[in-house]
């Protein structure tokens, strides 16, 4: 048998589903558990450290976003030794699903969390809400959720026409409406961008004396992808397994959105969009000055063009 950092490199990726649940399941039942939870969840266990991570993901994320076609938490428990409890859905479900409240249940009855020193719980979009939404399981947890959605019920939430497939699923039951479900938790954290609308209509809702709502400005709709790109997700987590996560910390790390073409991109759109030729100059010449960025420098001489004909003044060089 492998030993477990051998096995944890296993390449998932290029299989069906079906292929997939199934190499996952081996994988997990090596190292510590796998259970399905009906047709369309499933869970896999990861039994290292004294820290677990409870991740909730779907098949399709983890595929796209994983080289190796392997949930996220697997680089944690390979690099820091922590446990992982990845609960994995085919599609986006929210985790709306008797048998994950069942499976939920019976962890609380069995003392699963309480053999843990420390619980991070991670999610995003809606696995961010399931994140939220079963941290009560595990009182005293941390939980980092990404553009998490408070809850899809239309007597609440109807302005929120993204996901009118889900509005006949019931969010007012068992671990229903995700900010109240964190009101157990030690300290959670809400990341996302306050010019997507809908995500901060959400994010508005889960104010809370135990909830830090960050804002991210000019990350886009696909926040969790920024991160995973400026390679600070896993600090993020890093530091929220280890009690460290707080303001300070998240700004020191997310000034890697200095360096992240999308993000810097998605800036120069707003600056676009205000038209403020000012800012623009000042972005595109500190761009240009730092990254190999051919659409930031063809900018600069076309405001440098606009400002010699009397649209604007430039801003003083340094």
């Amino acid at each position: 048998m492998q030993d477990g950092a051998d096995t944890l490199e296993t390449d998932l990726s290029g299989l069906k589903a079906a292929e997939w649940k199934e190499r996952l399941a081996t994988l997990s039942e090596e190292l510590g558990q796998f259970q399905p939870l009906g047709e369309r969840h499933c869970a896999a266990f990861i039994d290292q450290g004294n820290t677990l991570l409870v991740s909730f993901e779907t098949l399709q994320g983890i595929q796209s976003l994983s080289d190796l076609a392997q949930p996220l938490g697997f680089d944690l428990v390979r690099n820091l030794g922590w446990s992982h409890l990845c609960v994995i859905s085919e599609g986006d479900t929210w985790f709306r699903d008797e048998q994950v409240y069942g499976f939920f249940d019976q962890l609380i009855d069995d003392g699963f969390f309480e053999e843990f020193d420390r619980v991070v719980f991670y999610g995003a979009g809606p696995c961010g809400y399931a994140a939220c939404a079963y941290s009560v399981a595990a009182p005293g947890a941390t939980v980092v959720a990404i553009q998490p959605q408070a809850t899809l019920d239309p007597r609440m939430a109807d302005w929120d026409d993204r996901f009118v497939e889900m509005r006949r699923t019931s969010f007012s039951d068992r671990y229903g409406y995700a900010p109240d479900m964190l009101d157990a938790a030690d300290q959670a954290f809400v990341l996302f961008d306050p010019y997507e609308r809908l995500d901060a209509m959400h994010a508005a809702l889960f104010a809370r004396s135990n909830v830090t709502r960050w804002r991210l400005p000019n990350f886009g709709g696909a926040v969790q992808t920024r991160l995973i790109e400026m390679e600070i997700l896993y600090q993020i987590l890093s530091m929220a397994g280890s009690g460290k996560l707080n303001g300070q910390v998240l700004s020191r790390l997310l000034r890697a959105r200095r360096n992240n073409p999308a993000y810097l991109r998605n800036v120069m759109a707003s600056l676009d969009k205000s038209d403020r030729p000012y800012l623009m100059t000042l972005l595109c010449r500190n761009v240009s000055a730092r990254l190999r960025a051919p659409r930031f420098r063809q900018r600069l001489q076309n405001l440098r063009q606009r400002a010699a004909e009397g649209d604007f003044t430039l801003p003083p060089e340094l």
